[in-house]
């Protein structure tokens, strides 16, 4: 194939060894992992950029936002056909989506990891390496957006999410299933991605939080970011988005002190929706100013009004961004 596929390193399970004192650790370099991985020399020409080294929990959305600024420059090489980037599992898919929302342009980007370490006896690492490459060196992958590759199949990153510790299968998009497959011949699509967004900040702000209210949770936590005067909060209610009444003098306040509130779900699939009129419900909350944020979930709700805040701060326009086809 003409072209090239350049590979960003940022560490995660599929660059590390154990290590008898420390356990599973970071220590495989990227020329290492695709050394691991000799059937890339029949694919097309690949290079290997070092952007970190770290454990997918110790992302960040700051690094997120510098990967992606990196990615895009390394797009915007016309010898590059497409970018791979190996990361860990933990934080992916909402690395993935800030990706998603922020870079421009047609060609593939693959995010990859593994859920099996190099001192494991069957690691998954080289064969999702080898098939992320093959997916964003292929034709078929040109416009579907950031794509995340694991287990030979292809999901896009507003769907995709973790569903298992420690499964090799432990990526899903709920719902909606894969966008195709990478076989032993060549990738597969089997559908369209859908609804992508471009949110592009100068800037980000980083002070936005995730609070997460189960059966009889009350205000209390949200009470603590609003006295610490954060600039964000995505509420994850249950159902379609709906709490216990004693949270909602907590929301109420947040939203009178100007913070931008997103609701969302803890389900897997479906909408938040203003259907029930009762006290806590998805309607009261959208009546006193909080804004309903469809159907992502809420790391990825995080991520967006991370990247969002970094262009607006009005109420209106944020809602504009969220519940979107």
């Amino acid at each position: 194939m003409n072209g090239k596929v350049v590979v960003l390193t940022t560490g995660g399970t599929i660059a590390m060894r154990a290590d008898p004192d420390l356990g599973v650790v970071p220590a495989v370099s990227g020329p290492e992992l695709i050394a691991a991985v000799p059937p890339l020399d029949g694919v097309c020409p690949v290079e290997v950029r070092e952007f970190a080294n770290i454990p997918s929990p110790h992302m960040t959305p700051r690094i997120m936002y510098d990967l992606a600024r990196m990615a895009e420059k390394v797009l915007a090489e016309p010898e590059v056909r497409g970018v791979v980037i190996t990361h860990g599992t933990d934080t992916m898919e909402e690395t993935a989506y800030l990706l998603d929302l922020f870079i421009a342009g047609d060609k593939p980007v693959c995010l990859v990891g593994a859920m099996r370490s190099a001192a494991e006896i069957s690691p998954d690492g080289p064969k999702n390496i080898l098939c992320a490459v093959r997916c964003a060196a292929s034709p078929q992958a040109v416009g579907m957006g950031l794509l995340v590759v694991m287990n030979e199949e292809i999901h896009a990153a507003r769907e995709v999410t973790k569903s298992h510790t420690a499964n090799p299968k432990t990526f899903i998009s709920p719902f909606w299933g894969p966008l195709g497959y990478v076989d032993e011949d060549r990738v597969i699509f089997r559908r369209s991605r859908l609804g992508r967004q471009n949110i592009r900040p100068t800037a980000i702000v980083e002070d936005v939080y995730l609070v997460t209210l189960a059966a009889g949770v009350d205000d209390f936590l949200i009470n603590c970011l609003v006295d610490k005067g954060v600039k964000g909060i995505v509420i994850e209610g249950s159902g379609r988005g709906n709490v216990h009444e004693s949270a909602m003098p907590g929301i109420r306040r947040a939203v009178e002190a100007g913070i931008a509130v997103v609701l969302t779900s803890r389900c897997f699939g479906g909408r938040v929706l203003d259907v029930y009129g009762y006290a806590g419900s998805a309607r009261r909350q959208r009546e006193i100013g909080v804004i309903l944020g469809g159907e992502i979930s809420g790391q990825k709700a995080r991520i967006k009004l991370i990247l969002a805040l970094g262009v607006t701060s009005d109420r209106e326009q944020l809602a504009g961004y969220f519940d979107q086809p």
